[in-house]
């Protein structure tokens, strides 16, 4: 999946490696620093919920090259961008990623 952030083009990649940005942004430690992850369990029920944050934080983990959540925020807060289809296009990338779609059926209930 490909979008054009802040005049610039970038690739979602929903692999191993959003998967990994993905615990380190949501992800839950234990008391011994070690990362238990559970992002994609965050991440999924707030997107299927619609939650515009949630979006923003799953895009900037997955872009490729990087982009500042500051810069997602404005492309989701641009009234021209069609938020639904955005909310819609990211699921169905999840939905068909090697990395993250057993995942994703199984969180989907």
């Amino acid at each position: 999946m490909q979008l054009t952030i802040n005049g610039q083009k970038v690739q979602l990649n929903f692999g191993v490696g959003f998967v990994r940005e993905l615990d380190r942004f949501y992800g839950l430690s234990n008391q011994a620093g070690f990362n238990l992850g559970l992002g994609l369990t965050k991440a999924i029920p707030g997107l299927k919920s619609y939650d515009a944050s949630v979006l923003a934080e799953v895009i900037q983990c997955a872009s490729e090259p990087s982009v500042t959540l500051a810069d997602v925020d404005a492309l989701i807060d641009n009234p021209k961008t069609d938020v639904e289809k955005l909310f819609d296009e990211v699921l169905k990338g999840l939905g068909e990623a090697n990395a993250v779609k057993l995942a994703v059926k199984k969180l989907k209930g």
